[in-house]
């Protein structure tokens, strides 16, 4: 997607990655992919602002018998939710994790991780998002997440 004059866009996302989150979190090496924050030309009525991330295989964040651990996994779902809520606002805006559900669909090993992640609906004080985790060597599904955020003033 282009990026217009004053409109917050993908290298502005990518930049945000790298400044806002707790430095364990930019060590997980992630990369957004596509930002998607403005419907395209006669978009359809189920388009949704949001985001596609990648998490780089590492041996690092399997745990015993070399599947990526669930915590990596949620960790990554809401990391990718605030940048598609960065989407959804068209710019970074304060906010906070409320709850966070994960349903784990099936193992993934020895392959990067695509989170989707889109905001199903933007309110004045809460968002609401899904995540779909897919390994990048099938594009199936690993898992599954739903989110709330609280926006904060300031």
């Amino acid at each position: 997607m282009q990026q217009q004059a004053g409109e917050f866009g993908i290298e502005d996302a990518r930049r945000a990655l790298g400044e806002i989150f707790a430095p364990w979190v930019q060590d997980l090496n992630l990369a957004v992919e596509q930002f998607d924050f403005a419907a395209p030309a006669g978009g359809g009525a189920d388009w949704q602002p949001g985001a596609v991330l990648r998490l780089p295989f590492s041996e690092r964040l399997c745990r015993s018998g070399g599947t990526v651990s669930g915590q990596a996994l949620m960790a990554f779902a809401d990391t990718a939710m605030v940048i598609a809520n960065l989407a959804a606002n068209k710019g970074y805006r304060a906010m906070t994790t409320v709850d966070q559900t994960t349903h784990f669909m099936r193992a993934v090993t020895a392959s990067d991780v695509l989170a989707d992640a889109r905001v199903v609906r933007l309110g004045r004080t809460m968002s609401f998002g899904r995540v779909t985790l897919l390994s990048a060597t099938d594009n199936k599904p690993v898992a599954m997440v739903s989110s709330a955020f609280a926006m904060l003033p300031g």
